[in-house]
């Protein structure tokens, strides 16, 4: 059954250091063999990223064959019914919807008369989505990263998806087109990540990576960091419910093995000021997990990083969710508005009895891919703002020179580096 704690439990920091320190450091010598394939995909190109995708997924590649085309494209579009399509569908409208109002525009200011201020914003020029494959199948993370970049003006979006044995997920491939993905490749792994942040004679190198993988995956985003840029380096994901003894148990307990059942990793946890309610969901979550087809992972991950935890009142519980930074928060009370500005540090923030994570999952339009492990204290959801770049746009006058010319001589001075200096005065001396 899931661990009941309170704060004055002698064990309380350690059962609570196993829950946020679960996903810190990788297994041993994954580092190693990453570094390895990167270097090797670095330096072969093409053959070693295909060598790898026989030994990994058992499928030979060539640069002819490395390419979704355009008519194994129908076949997954033929392949999945009207039903997911119209769902599919409705969740891209939503999720550009959203994105549509993060957009950022070029600005100048002429607030000066003599000195003219502003900031250039361009989209990058070309993005890589990496979408896990195989057993995990996840049209949602397609939509969620490609969505937002094609919102941002983005001029090419490359998707890599692993495609153990040749086997092809119908719905990623839909989901890419009803996104507007323009090129897709059957590779995947830390090659995959490799082979984007390098480029192949196939592959395009990008400027960017984002989407979600195993540990290998994120690793190597970890290690290209700096080639191109990333989105995040994520960890196992993670809920955390605050609750004042309101709402039906049932629906809290199904809401924590939703988490659990991503991984073994997964964290839920709960909160709330009511111990009889505490009993409620641990039971709830014991019976529903009997009827879960992903027992087995969500088990493990509810038995080794999932508790209910009795606070005292809800302040209690908000500054323990303020000092966990949670990925996924919900705010299962009476009154979630009162207590949302309270809330300082979450990826994103259910609100009510009604508004379960899943919602935000698939279709209510914010990005799911969120800031894991305490990350959202300084990072932000996926967004618009991850597909552009900004360029500061300076424009002096000779007038504007002149005005505040020997102060730039100054500071640069203060520091030492007169050239700096010279290149300000040996204007205003010709002025």
């Amino acid at each position: 059954m899931i661990q009941l704690l309170r704060f004055t439990d002698a064990g309380f920091e350690t059962a609570l250091r196993q829950i946020v320190e679960r996903g810190e450091n990788p297994p041993k010598g994954v580092e190693e063999t990453v570094a390895s394939i990167i270097a090797d995909v670095r330096a072969r190109g093409d053959e070693a990223l295909f060598d790898y995708t026989v030994r990994f997924d058992r499928l030979e590649l060539t640069s002819e064959s490395a390419q979704v085309t355009p008519e194994e494209i129908d076949r997954a579009l033929a392949a999945v019914d009207s039903r997911s399509l119209d769902a599919l569908r409705l969740a891209a409208g939503r999720i550009a919807d959203y994105h549509a109002k993060q957009k950022t525009e070029t600005w100048l200011s002429t607030a000066e008369e003599d000195i003219l201020l502003g900031q250039m914003v361009r989209p990058l020029d070309r993005v890589g989505i990496y979408v896990p494959g195989g057993k995990a199948a996840y049209p949602s993370s397609v939509l969620m990263n490609a969505v937002p970049a094609k919102v941002a003006g983005v001029r090419e979006i490359v998707m890599v998806v692993p495609m153990p044995g040749g086997e092809a997920n119908a719905h990623v491939l839909a989901a890419a087109h009803l996104a507007g993905v323009d090129r897709i490749f059957k590779v995947g792994g830390a090659q995959a990540v490799a082979a984007l942040a390098y480029g192949t004679q196939t592959i395009p190198r990008v400027d960017k990576i984002t989407g979600p993988g195993n540990i290998y995956v994120a690793t190597a985003k970890k290690m290209v960091f700096g080639q191109v840029d990333i989105d995040m380096i994520a960890g196992p994901s993670e809920i955390l419910i605050i609750n004042d003894g309101s709402g039906d148990a049932a629906h809290l307990a199904a809401d924590l093995l939703g988490q659990a059942e991503h991984d073994e990793l997964a964290s839920s946890v709960l909160i709330t000021t009511d111990e009889a309610f505490a009993q409620k969901v641990r039971e709830a979550v014991e019976e529903q997990l009997a009827a879960l087809p992903r027992q087995q992972i969500a088990r493990k991950a509810i038995e080794n990083y999932g508790a209910v935890i009795v606070a005292r009142d809800l302040d209690e519980a908000i500054d323990f969710s303020n000092r966990i930074a949670p990925e996924h928060l919900e705010l299962a009370v009476d009154n979630p508005f009162e207590i949302l500005p309270r809330i300082r540090h979450a990826g994103a923030i259910f609100m009510g009895h009604y508004t379960p994570e899943a919602a935000g999952d698939y279709l209510a339009g914010p990005n799911h891919t969120l800031p894991t492990g305490g990350t959202a204290r300084f990072f932000s959801p996926l967004g618009v703002d991850d597909f552009v770049k900004k360029s500061s746009i300076v424009s002096f006058s000779r007038g504007g020179l002149e005005r505040l010319g020997k102060e730039i001589v100054h500071i640069a001075e203060l520091e030492g580096l007169d050239a700096h200096a010279r290149s300000v005065a040996i204007r205003m001396r010709q002025s």
